[in-house]
């Protein structure tokens, strides 16, 4: 029963353990998220502050602060996922003080037994009377090697209640610091939630403003909609040109214009393109999502829909797009207004950077991961900085957040 009794203290022992290095993992992964969250919020909020209208833009200024109010509920949601895993830190903290402490008074009353007993048998005369009183000299040596053992056993468990006092004074330490980051990270919470609160009251008074011009703001949409339409219909024609050429080079003449007749260079590039899916660096330096991919709702003007066919990201004056994979450079497109738009060939895949003010490439060059491609577009009415990105599969166009890192 006692051997049973043993092993059921080493599972739990072994259990607290492995939880508490679990725990710990979590939490630097936690604590990660809401430092990068906290920069990405101070980021987007000197961002969407410092740019600089010729007019004001009701639509603007409620995407602006709808951006705002998302990028702050997922600090806190960050931060109440950070306090809850130090909350079972905390736990399994209280649990280890409370079986050392229970240990250390086991320590403790087998040691005063000790101490009672050497007492009551101190004198040197009785501890060689008990050597002499020996039938043998083998007797006496074992005797010898009892009290010397006697005597180790007592010295270390004097050391082991040092031992164990320390430890408890070091583990005490912990819990408290652990208290006093989940105390911080709450205060934290408490400040972010007073600001969103009052963000979000001026973002009721300005969606009614919306309200009350909401057929002219749907008629504005529905405008952008139908020019990103339009040059979206100009770069899927552009691939199936690209496709239909490559395939001819190739003598495929019978092939579909919808796929890419791969060589095997090719088909080599295209798999690597595939490997780093969901590793991909940004195709900007620095930015944040404004706009994600596919069939949505309007952020604000919910009776109107949008259709995206990539996302849009919203970056500082004067950032350069840059290559989110090395590849081929299949053709620079002048767009409206003399805007760009740059089309990289990563074997049959495709990414597409539109919004550019100048480029710095030319169809035909190769280029490699990250390179600069050219300078993104500043809009001198809303002062906003944004890269349309696009990637497709021949002409087949994918959500670019399954591709890029963290999107």
């Amino acid at each position: 029963m006692r051997q049973f009794l043993k092993y059921i203290l080493l599972f739990v022992f072994m259990f607290l353990s492995i939880s508490s290095f679990a725990q710990k993992s979590k939490r630097k992964v936690l604590e990660a998220r809401r430092i990068q969250l906290q920069k990405d919020k101070v980021y987007i909020n000197a961002l969407l502050s410092n740019n600089k209208r010729k007019k004001k833009n009701l639509l603007n200024d409620v995407k602006d602060l709808n951006d705002k109010i998302k990028t702050r509920k997922k600090l806190i949601n960050a931060i109440t996922n950070e306090a809850k895993e130090l909350g079972n830190e905390i736990y399994l903290n209280q649990l280890k003080i409370n079986k050392n402490e229970r240990e250390l008074k086991a320590l403790k009353k087998d040691y005063a037994n000790m101490i009672y007993k050497s007492y009551k048998s101190k004198s040197q005369n009785s501890r060689i009377m008990f050597l002499l009183s020996s039938d043998n000299f083998f007797q006496a040596y074992k005797r010898f090697q009892y009290m010397k053992q006697y005597a180790n056993y007592r010295k270390s468990q004097g050391e082991n209640i040092q031992k164990k006092t320390l430890e408890i004074q070091q583990l005490n330490d912990t819990l408290k610091f652990k208290k006093e980051q989940k105390l911080t990270l709450l205060n934290s919470k408490k400040e972010e939630q007073i600001v969103i609160e009052k963000e979000k009251k001026d973002q009721v008074g300005l969606l009614a403003q919306v309200k009350k011009k909401e057929g002219k703001y749907k008629r504005q949409i529905q405008h952008f909609q139908k020019e990103e339409r339009r040059i979206d219909a100009q770069i899927n024609n552009i691939i199936k040109n690209a496709i239909a050429a490559s395939n001819k080079k190739l003598g495929k003449k019978g092939s579909s214009s919808a796929e890419f007749t791969l060589t095997a260079e090719a088909k080599k590039l295209a798999s690597k393109f595939v490997l780093n899916k969901g590793k991909l660096p940004w195709p900007v330096e620095k930015g944040y999502v404004s706009t994600y991919y596919g069939r949505q709702p309007h952020p604000i003007v919910k009776t109107a829909t949008i259709q995206s066919n990539g996302v849009r990201i919203t970056t500082t004056k004067g950032s350069k797009a840059r290559a989110v994979f090395e590849g081929k450079v299949l053709a620079v497109q002048v767009m409206s207004g003399n805007k760009k738009a740059v089309l990289l060939q990563h074997g049959n895949y495709i990414t597409v950077y539109k919004n550019l003010e100048n480029v710095l490439v030319n169809p035909g060059d190769n280029v490699k991961t990250k390179q600069k491609l050219g300078t993104i577009f500043t809009d001198k009415i809303t002062g906003k900085t944004i890269l349309g990105f696009l990637l497709s599969k021949n002409t087949k166009t994918e959500n670019p957040v399954n591709w890029i890192y963290r999107m």
